[in-house]
């Protein structure tokens, strides 16, 4: 199961998670928990019930004993055990009342996940504009380093998220990788990609396509060329595994087209893909707004 991290509730900085309580037997909301989430041991829920780390739709801490409802709304924080810290800063390249870009380093999360808590992009955000109805507009992998879209009221966000929804927004990626001399750009790849294996990574299959990348070269090496890459749809992966199927994975990708063993970090392989551009026409006010790395337009 995958945890959410947007809802405006906080301990020390960071956001809490949300869950709708699904049907079931249970009777407390502790053994809902204990069997939505297997891999986290009833030890742990009862640690985060006794800190006051368990929450209802309002804020208001739960007991052991709280009673189970069905689609009753619980709130919780995710606790890691010497979670890494993540020596790379981000840059804010715009701040108003509605919208905040964020230039994120390679290897930060945008949002809590898996091992990551605090150094996230998020939790980082939240605590430099004290601002914790802050929720990201969409996702751009850890390896990748580049420009999230986050909304900072709830009362405009469902605009600014129907521009995803619509594919009515524009993003613009740079990616380092091998030359591909046998395509005439600009090209546009379209494919199905499906869930692979592990579960983390894509892969193309059979069937209607349901993924489109615009590709086109900006400079060409003797190597490496450098690629922008323009993604008409959003799935998982897509401009990695896009790039990998052909025959041109971007360079220092862990993923694709090989899966590497599990390994740290390492700062001098950063993977080359870059968000550098967005852009799209505001639902508040009309107006067209582009957004590059570095500067907004």
């Amino acid at each position: 199961m995958h945890e959410s991290a947007q809802i405006p509730c906080r301990v020390a900085g960071y956001t809490a998670s949300r869950l709708q309580l699904p049907p079931g037997p249970w009777t407390t909301v502790f053994e809902a928990l204990c069997a939505h989430f297997p891999r986290i041991d009833a030890a742990t829920w009862r640690g985060r019930f006794a800190r006051g780390r368990v929450l209802d739709a309002e804020g208001r801490a739960l007991g052991i004993d709280a009673a189970y409802r069905v689609g009753a709304e619980v709130r919780y924080f995710r606790e890691v055990a010497d979670e890494p810290r993540i020596p790379f800063a981000e840059t804010v390249v715009h701040a108003d009342a509605h919208l905040l870009v964020a230039c994120k380093p390679h290897f930060l999360p945008v949002a809590p996940t898996g091992a990551w808590v605090r150094e996230t992009l998020l939790t980082r955000l939240v605590q430099r504009f004290d601002n914790p109805a802050l929720v990201p507009l969409h996702r751009i992998d850890r390896d990748t380093a580049g420009l999230v879209l986050f909304s900072a009221d709830p009362a405009s966000r469902g605009r600014y998220q129907a521009l995803f929804r619509e594919r009515r927004i524009r993003k613009e990626y740079e990616a380092v990788a091998p030359p591909l001399p046998g395509l005439a750009f600009p090209y546009v790849h379209r494919s199905r990609l499906e869930r692979g294996e592990p579960f983390f990574r894509m892969r193309e299959a059979p069937g209607e396509a349901n993924s489109e990348t615009v590709i086109d070269v900006i400079a060409r090496g003797d190597d490496t060329w450098r690629y922008r890459l323009q993604p008409v749809t959003g799935r998982k992966h897509q401009l990695r595994m896009h790039m990998a199927a052909l025959g041109a994975p971007i360079l220092h990708d862990r993923c694709y087209p090989v899966l590497q063993d599990p390994q740290p970090d390492d700062p001098g392989r950063p993977l080359q893909l870059f968000a550098t551009a967005l852009a799209f026409e505001d639902p508040l006010t009309g107006e067209l707004r582009r957004f590059r790395t570095g500067a907004a337009e």
